[in-house]
């Protein structure tokens, strides 16, 4: 969490998986349309708990907090969001193999 010391950081350079190009290019989509900004990322980020923080990977805590923004801003709600989540799920594991 913010200010907590985590342990040593990898530096490593890694190729990023689709979904976290995504991720990435979603966030910069809704910044960009005024949408949400670092703040209201920082805000979700620091409020889900440190269990919840330390169980997530980096765009997993990413795409949470872009997507809590976007409900509190009307986008979308919770039951849209519940209901392309089952469409996309039903597609199997082949869907978005493209990169």
């Amino acid at each position: 969490m913010g200010g907590d010391p985590a342990g040593k950081i990898d530096h490593e350079q890694h190729d990023f998986a689709l979904w976290e190009k995504r991720v990435d290019a979603l966030l910069v989509i809704s910044s960009s349309a005024g949408l949400m900004n670092t703040d209201s990322l920082r805000r979700v980020l620091e409020d889900m708990g440190e269990e919840t923080y330390e169980n997530m990977s980096y765009y997993e805590r990413w795409i949470s907090s872009i997507c809590q923004n976007m409900i509190e801003v009307g986008a979308f709600s919770t039951l849209e969001l519940a209901t392309k989540m089952e469409i996309i799920k039903s597609r199997g594991a082949t869907y978005g193999d493209a990169s």
